[in-house]
This record gives structure tokens, C-alpha cells and sequence, in this order.
């Protein structure tokens, strides 16, 4: 059943920010930076009219505002926060923490490219650079999406299961500022899907039970090491954990709400193709666009959107890969030590296990808030074609830069 409420035609911070108004949290932390600032400004809206009955904390930087916000969470606040790129990593020491807490927090990245040269456009190489700090990571492709998906991250963050902190990523530029038609679900209906909260059951602070957080663990004796590695791999159960959580949540959204969304890797046109195009986040309409106009060509092409990165979905991508010849695989970030994407990286890896061998190529684009154009994907789809078709084709040894000048224009 829709419980729809209203409808309303916003950018994708203003949809984060309702999102965040339903979801009722105790605790919003907050400091402004491009292009997140119209989100945390909208939240600060809601709450200074009274919409939205949280307690924000204006502090002064990043660092202070998820330092802040452990401490709340620890004593059983839902809480909330969004920052982009320098923001991010102001936030590090906190950011790397948090997992290790079991903090089922809730975070909205507005992906930004990174410094230097000086950049405050959309990219995503401020969460790659985090990729691997233990936070669940989920990238949305639309602002309905954006709504719905941090709606749903407090239940994926509060499950006994996970009790891991979520960040729901969307580009800044195309989806920070990019205005479309949102559906907003009725307050009762939101009340019902994520029921009573359930932030601290595993710790708490209490002044009638004096309790140390985070003590010294570790060291060179056996048993410090064996606690050690005890946290790491509990904190390891719940990431693989997370990958049934997110899925259950998704159905069951799609059931209370007659909206649905892949949870893990959505799948477009792809049972016949021979050429998949893997993506991740706003680019994945383009795709779209272009595997429709290059099967209007009779050239057989689809999407592969990785939708959750991390913990990333291994069998669902190899299921999905597993479909076609050939994959393109389009980056909006760079993995410097390997000279390619950091998704081209865990596509290769996801492969592995399976068995399967194919032409697999590295596509960068998007940086600095450049486009990725259906022209784009253009040129993707006829390469990975070639390296499939031309036996004698060489795979390129390094990866092909769409923005690039010169011969690189589409």
C-alpha cells in the first residue's frame, strides 16, 4: 500500500533532509560545505520551525560534529549528519572510529572530488578514498531514491545484525542540486516501517552504571591480541551480515510503500545482452539512455548499477556479470596505485572466484563534476565491443579517460 503524503518537486539534499524529518531523529550534528550545504540548511529549517523536533548542534567543524554525535548515539539518540570531500576528511579520525563502535549511525555523503588541483564540484573520490574504514556505503541514482534510501538506512544501521553505520552517498551537482518530482510518504507509514528505535542495546552510557567506551585493547600478549582481533572479525560478521539486512529492508519497503528498488545490483536490459555497463550512482541514467538508442542499433546492451559498494554484493554482481560477454566499467574516481577505478578494481575481484574470464575495461570520467553523457557511454559500449569482437583487439593497459582532451572528446 502507498502511504503517500504529498508530492513535491525538489533537488536531492532537499530529499536527504525529508528523508531525515521522517526518520524523527533525536540528535542532528551539522556543518555546512558545498555541495552539501542546502541539505543541512533545510534540516536546520525544519527544526527552527518546529517540524522537526531534534536537538542541533552547530559546532565548529567536522571532527567535533561525529565526535559529537557518538557521544549521543552511545547514550541511545538516533542521530544524523552529511558532509562532502574536505568536510570528509576533517572527519577522519571520528569517521574510522565510529564502525569500530558499532555505532548505528547515519551519515549522507554529497560526493565531491577531492583537492588538489582546487575542486568544489561533484566526483566521488571522497568516498573511495574511505571505502574500506567499515561503513556501510550506498549510492543512489535519483532523489526518489535518495528519500527512500536513508529512510531505510536506520533500519539496515539498527539491526541486531549489523549495528554499523551507513553512509547513503549521492552526487553532488546532478543529484545535490538537480531538481525532480519526489514523493513524500506519510509521517504514520514511516512511524510503522522503522518501529521503535534501537540504537543502544549493545552499550550505553549511564551515570548510574560507570562503564569505560573503547578501552586500550590489543597489544603483544596473546590475549590482547585474541580480544583484538575479536572486534575485527565481529565487525567483519556484521558487514557480510548487512548484505541480507539490506535486502529484507528493501522488500519490505516496497511492500509498505508500492516503491521498489534493487537493494544490492539492479539489472537493465540484461538477460540477452552481450555488453554490460557497470555503474554506480547518478551516471547510471545515461547508461540507461545509451543501452536503449545502442540496442535500437541491434547492438546488445545493459546496465549493471551497483547500488550497495560496501559490503560489496559478490554473488549478486556475479550473477548479474555472469549474463554477458564484456563489461565497460565507468569510475567517477581513480585508484592511484593501480592506475584505473576503484569499482573496475572490485569488479576484477568479484570475477575471480566465479570462474568467469572476459574482456573487462576501465572507463574514468566524471571528475570534477564533469559530465558523462549518453556520447559518452557511446564510446564506452563500441570499445568494450571491439576488445569482445576483434580477437587480435589488445586490451588497453590503462584506463580510458572520457573527459579527457584531444582524442578523448566523445
Amino acid at each position: 500500500m502507498n502511504h503517500l503524503s504529498r508530492v513535491v518537486v525538489c533537488d536531492g539534499n532537499e530529499a536527504a533532509a525529508w528523508a531525515v524529518k521522517l526518520a524523527r531523529p533525536d540528535v542532528v550534528a551539522v556543518y555546512p560545505i558545498t555541495p552539501q550545504s542546502s541539505l543541512v540548511e533545510t534540516l536546520a529549517k525544519f527544526v527552527a520551525e518546529g517540524e522537526l523536533d531534534a536537538e542541533l548542534m552547530t559546532v565548529e567543524g567536522e571532527h567535533s560534529v561525529l565526535s559529537a554525535l557518538q557521544g549521543a548515539c552511545l547514550a541511545g539518540a538516533r542521530t544524523y549528519t552529511a558532509t562532502s570531500g574536505p568536510g570528509l576528511a576533517f572527519m577522519f579520525e571520528p569517521y574510522v572510529r565510529t564502525p569500530g563502535l558499532r555505532l548505528p549511525m547515519v551519515a549522507s555523503l554529497v560526493n565531491r572530488d577531492m583537492l588538489s588541483p582546487q575542486c568544489v564540484w561533484g566526483g566521488q573520490q571522497d568516498v573511495m578514498t574511505v571505502r574500506d574504514a567499515g561503513w556501510i556505503q550506498i549510492f543512489c541514482e535519483s532523489a526518489q531514491e535518495v528519500l527512500d534510501t536513508v529512510i531505510m538506512a536506520y533500519r539496515i544501521a539498527e539491526h541486531p545484525s549489523v549495528m554499523l553505520p551507513v553512509n547513503v552517498n549521492h552526487d553532488g551537482n546532478y543529484l545535490s542540486f538537480g531538481v525532480s518530482r519526489v514523493e513524500i510518504p506519510d509521517q504514520p507509514a514511516v512511524d510503522a516501517f522503522l518501529g521503535e528505535k534501537n540504537v543502544n542495546w549493545h552499550v550505553a552510557l549511564d551515570p548510574e552504571r560507570p562503564m569505560a567506551v573503547d578501552p586500550l585493547t590489543g597489544g603483544a600478549d596473546a590475549e590482547g591480541a585474541a580480544r583484538f582481533v575479536a572486534y575485527r572479525q565481529s565487525l567483519c560478521r556484521g558487514m557480510q551480515d548487512a548484505l541480507a539486512v539490506i535486502s529484507e529492508v528493501h522488500a519490505d519497503w516496497a511492500r509498505a510503500f508500492g516503491r521498489g528498488h534493487a537493494p544490492l545490483v539492479e539489472e537493465y536490459r540484461l538477460d540477452d545482452a552481450e555488453i554490460g555497463l557497470v555503474t554506480i550512482g547518478s551516471m547510471s541514467g545515461a547508461a540507461k539512455d545509451a543501452a536503449d538508442a545502442a540496442r535500437a542499433e541491434g547492438v546488445r546492451v545493459g546496465v549493471i548499477r551497483i547500488k550497495t559498494f560496501r559490503p560489496f554484493p559478490i554473488a549478486a554482481f556475479a550473477h548479474a556479470a555472469a549474463k554477458v560477454r564484456a563489461l565497460g566499467v565507468v569510475d567517477r574516481a581513480v585508484s592511484y596505485g593501480w592506475n584505473c577505478g576503484p569499482v573496475y578494481q572490485d569488479v576484477l575481484a568479484a570475477l575471480y572466484p566465479s570462474g568467469r574470464r572476459m574482456p573487462v575495461l576501465s572507463f574514468i570520467g566524471g571528475l570534477a563534476g564533469a559530465d558523462l553523457t549518453e556520447a559518452h557511454f557511446a564510446r564506452v559500449i563500441a570499445l568494450t565491443r571491439a576488445a569482445l569482437t576483434e580477437a587480435q583487439a589488445p586490451l588497453p593497459s590503462a584506463p580510458v579517460w572520457l573527459n579527457a582532451g584531444g582524442e578523448e572528446k566523445p
